[in-house]
């Protein structure tokens, strides 16, 4: 298969109240290594909060990482594909950063999440061609039998 992604970055805010450490363990699980990034910035508030941050840019961690989000998040990514992908081939998906601490992985509509964005190769560099490529990464993927094609 050949790469689906230029680059994908996953992101995650860790504000005053929260702890780090377990944010950090949330981080490392996710991406199946404890080497990220982590920044100190400001909140609004002038809080100090961190950004751990990981960039990554082989298809072996793309396949892990969304293999590891399991099959009710991929089939909400695909059902939703076309508004995950903006016309510049960008990928965007918000996990529940809660939710993903307690070991489970769901796509949220909220403010409080883990981001992943991705760059999705398409060639010529057009939405429908970055669709079609990101459908069939999603199938490729192990344990994914239930995650259909929508040709």
């Amino acid at each position: 298969m050949q790469v689906t992604f230029h680059w994908v970055r996953v992101q995650m805010f860790c504000y005053a109240t929260e702890r780090k450490e377990l944010l950090g363990e949330t981080m490392a699980e996710l991406l199946g290594t404890d080497e990220f990034d982590v920044d100190i910035s400001e909140s609004e508030h002038g809080n100090t909060m961190l950004i751990m941050s990981s960039r990554l840019t082989k298809q072996k961690e793309f396949t892990a990482l969304f293999t590891k989000l399991g099959k009710d998040v991929l089939e909400s990514i695909e059902a939703d594909i076309e508004n995950r992908i903006d016309d510049d081939c960008v990928f965007y998906v918000r996990l529940d950063k809660q939710k993903a601490v307690q070991g489970q992985y769901s796509v949220a509509h909220h403010g409080d999440v883990i981001s992943i964005t991705g760059k999705v190769q398409s060639h010529p560099a057009r939405k429908e061609v970055a669709v079609r490529n990101m459908l069939e990464f999603l199938n490729s993927l192990p344990h994914s039998d239930s995650v259909s094609s929508s040709d």
